[in-house]
């Protein structure tokens, strides 16, 4: 809308802008926001889809090494057991304290709880799975046995 200064008679500038809608020139057309909004949300989807697997892939495993190491941890925790295996009359078997029994039960479920997850780990959990047999039942003469024990300790000392 234009107004006329009277002081001047000419044209004054406008109190307030004029809308071009009202000029009678079309409105600019706005821009689309599918675009922006398709980018956001494949951006989201495929952010989410990577996190996701990494999360995945990495917590798998490292749990299993994790229980594996508590579990040679622990066996070596037990400490030296007597192998009276070669003793042609073993003499009284020594018992053992309550505490070296926990951390034997503790090394067989953490290495079956590794093999649950990572069957690699099989073979470990098999050694201390008799390992744990022998010591439970106080038979430290017992030749698998032992060789058990021989076998977890080797394959604790490559993980």
């Amino acid at each position: 809308m234009r107004t006329v200064d009277t002081g001047t008679g000419t044209d004054a500038a406008p109190d307030f802008e004029e809308s071009s809608a009202g000029s009678g020139e079309p409105a600019a057309p706005q821009p689309s926001r599918r675009l922006l909004v398709l980018s956001a949300v494949a951006g989201f989807v495929l952010g989410g889809s990577v996190l996701g697997l990494l999360w995945g892939l990495s917590g798998v495993h490292a749990g299993a090494l994790d229980d594996a190491v508590a579990a040679c941890q622990a066996l070596d925790r037990v400490g030296e057991l007597p192998d009276t295996s070669r003793d042609a009359q073993p003499s009284l078997t020594p018992g053992l304290s309550a505490e070296r029994l926990q951390r034997m039960t503790a090394a067989r479920a953490l290495s079956a709880a590794a093999a649950q997850v990572n069957a690699n780990y099989q073979p470990l959990a098999d050694h201390i799975d008799g390992v744990s047999r022998m010591v439970l039942s106080l038979h430290f003469n017992d030749i698998s046995g032992q060789r058990h024990l021989t076998e977890a300790k080797e394959i604790c000392g490559r993980i």
